[in-house]
């Protein structure tokens, strides 16, 4: 049966893809080998250093976050290498299981799913590798399962304090261009993201930033590669053109969404994220329910998992508010299965967009006879009220 009005797709990602990118897009395929292409090619490839916060080189390829991921570990590492990965979560996990799949010796800093990579914890992990057998460390910026965030600065800190030269590989796929992240500042070595998050696209193109640091680790590195090889996509990429088929249309799209990024501002976008992460706690806090991640300077401005009480299915009430009130929210993942929701807050969205989706969740919560307390829409509401924005349209 039709339901009538638009769907709330509030899962982390895929967010839903704004009008303007949806006509970027729509457009007719053009040769990728013909002179105008390099107009696009540039275009792209000049702007998506800008939201990475770099001037070293952003290989762009047809894949999703999973194949970028890949692409960083076989330029840069070799076959029996150690690395060390933070369990920060279900994609942390993923990633580390990638590792293995590549014949790369992963050791685990296992956590309780609540919160971030801990500087200090690291740096003690590397300061006992005396022989500098770890050749990488792999942290998740913001961990889509959990909603946590990882403090990146501080990570890196902490490996200069331990005087460690491993690479500093960083996984932002749900992070970029929702959460600040600054590649160069950050010293980061090579970051990884994804089309379908805060880039507000369609699944399909993922991102290697990659330092000068990491292109010497690549000249040495030996794991075997083709489609995911750094040294051909950049020479080509020098030209504005791929040494294979580009994802065309896709990256139409990715140039649309460049310049909505930039006609908001970066640092706007990033405080309206964060607006919307602190007003969806106000309304958890008020339900009488209890966020996942537990220290406070690392809550998500990307989204928020919520923990449901004892005895209470988190994806029978995903169900239910689905059904009846056509809202999209992201399930709990292996650990957290069944005993969380993630409310997605990323992406193109305003107050109004955030305010429909809390109210439809209260309204599933009280149709599933969860145990709640009414209020949450309220308390976010009235946050929302108390607060301003920089980038509100003058009367």
């Amino acid at each position: 049966m039709r339901q009538p009005g638009r769907h709330f797709l509030q899962i982390p990602g895929p967010s839903p893809v704004p009008d303007r990118i949806l006509r970027a897009i729509d457009m007719p395929v053009i040769d990728h080998r013909g002179p105008g292409f390099a107009d696009l090619g540039n275009r792209v490839l000049s702007g998506i250093q800008g939201i990475f916060k770099t001037r070293q080189p952003v290989i762009i390829y047809p894949s999703s976050g999973t194949g970028a991921w890949e692409a960083a570990l076989v330029n840069t590492v070799s076959r029996g290498d150690k690395v060390l990965m933070v369990e920060t979560g279900h994609f942390a996990s993923l990633w580390q299981k990638l590792a293995l799949k590549l014949g790369l010796q992963p050791e685990v800093i296992e956590t309780d799913w609540r919160r971030g990579a801990d500087p200090q914890i690291i740096e003690a992990a590397l300061r006992e590798d005396k022989n500098h057998s770890i050749k990488a460390l792999c942290v998740v910026h913001n961990e889509t399962s959990t909603g946590c965030t990882s403090r990146i600065k501080e990570v890196r800190k902490a490996m200069d304090a331990a005087g460690h030269p491993a690479l500093l590989l960083v996984d932002t796929i749900s992070g970029l261009a929702s959460a600040d992240f600054c590649f160069d500042d950050w010293g980061v070595d090579v970051a990884i993201s994804g089309s379908q998050k805060g880039l507000m696209l369609p699944p399909g193109l993922s991102f290697n930033a990659v330092s000068a640091k990491a292109l010497e680790a690549n000249a040495n590195a030996d794991l075997p590669n083709s489609y995911w090889q750094w040294s051909e996509m950049i020479e080509a990429n020098q030209r504005g053109y791929f040494p294979y088929t580009p994802a065309t249309n896709m990256l139409f799209g990715l140039a649309e969404a460049i310049d909505m990024l930039n006609e908001e501002g970066l640092d706007n976008v990033f405080a309206r994220h964060q607006r919307h992460a602190a007003a969806t706690r106000c309304a958890v806090e008020a339900w009488g329910m209890e966020v996942q991640c537990v220290v406070d300077s690392e809550h998500s401005p990307v989204l928020t998992a919520v923990r449901v009480p004892d005895g209470t299915d988190a994806d029978q009430l995903r169900s239910v508010i689905l059904n009846h009130c056509d809202t999209s929210l992201g399930n709990g993942l292996s650990k957290v299965q069944g005993k969380v929701f993630r409310i997605g807050h990323l992406g193109d969205i305003n107050d109004v967009t955030l305010l429909g989706t809390l109210s439809g969740i209260e309204m599933g919560l009280h149709l599933a006879e969860a145990p709640h307390q009414s209020g949450g829409a309220q308390a976010a509401l009235d946050y929302l009220k108390s607060t301003r924005t920089s980038n509100v349209k003058a009367a």
